[in-house]
């Protein structure tokens, strides 16, 4: 007997109100500056306990008090991270934090060879199953792990959208070289947004890579982050059963890997 497969996986990252016993809000500076940070990742490592910096650098995070023993971090594309105990920051802190802008190594240059072929990696569109982002909490991440043994040099990405409520989307799009034990470390040097209309998505989303000369030589993690909160709606995703997904709820929590891969795929360039 046969079966007609539809199947929807929802990743419900949901704004459930939940009782904490404290409270810590302030502003995220540049160090030695007065420019606030937008849009960093603060969060209680591990844990699912985060939150993002809104465009003038104000945070406001809640948590438990048998926290106080873990370890809190402040991080953002193009600044180092900072990492403090939960009762240490509290006690000596009035919850502004400064970041000190990150330099870049560019001693190594790669050159890109004359003779390339192109190639397509992670899942195309496929309408086997679908994955949405429901009223996602800030910080949270969903992604495709794009399996690679090249040298590749990446040229774009793809994102295929099933639907979206949203009138208009903002996102932070991210790309991770992959550690053991599902640690992922980001590779931008510059972060990548997503703003688009309903009526500019269509079925699909396009990012140009090529003027960030992104050089991979190993599996990567290409994801979508929730930067803000969009209110009540849904972005749904084409996904593969025969790939998985990998989702952490908010800022530095943990990941974790879903049976179901939503279609994001990265055209690279790799030598002949």
């Amino acid at each position: 007997m046969k079966y007609k497969l539809n199947i929807l996986i929802l990743f419900l990252i949901s704004n459930n109100v939940l009782l904490f016993g404290q409270s810590i809000s302030g502003t995220v500076f540049e160090k030695n500056g007065e420019n606030p940070v937008e849009y960093v990742n603060i969060g209680i490592v591990g844990k699912n306990i985060g939150t993002i910096s809104d465009l003038n650098g104000k945070y406001t995070l809640q948590f438990d008090t048998e926290y106080y023993n873990d370890t809190l971090r402040f991080s953002c594309i193009g600044y180092h991270s900072y990492s403090v105990k939960v009762s240490d920051f509290i006690k000596l802190n009035n919850g502004n934090v400064n970041l000190e802008k990150r330099l870049y190594d560019l001693t190594e240059v790669v050159v890109r060879p004359k003779k390339v072929k192109q190639k397509t990696l992670g899942v195309t569109k496929t309408k086997i199953a679908a994955a949405c982002y429901t009223d996602s909490l800030k910080g949270g991440e969903i992604g495709t792990l794009m399996k690679n043994k090249n040298t590749v040099f990446l040229k774009e990405i793809n994102v295929y959208i099933l639907s979206c409520s949203y009138d208009t989307i903002f996102y932070r799009m991210n790309i991770y070289k992959t550690h053991k034990d599902m640690q992922f470390e980001n590779i931008l040097s510059e972060p990548i947004y997503i703003r688009s209309s309903k009526e500019e998505i269509k079925d699909k989303i396009t990012i140009d890579l090529q003027d960030l000369n992104l050089v991979v030589n190993d599996d990567f993690l290409v994801t979508f982050e929730a930067v803000k909160n969009l209110g009540p709606g849904n972005l749904c995703f084409y996904a593969s059963l025969v790939h998985k997904s990998y989702e952490r709820k908010t800022s530095q929590g943990t990941w974790k890997a879903i049976s179901a891969g939503i279609s994001i795929s990265v055209e690279v360039d790799v030598e002949k």
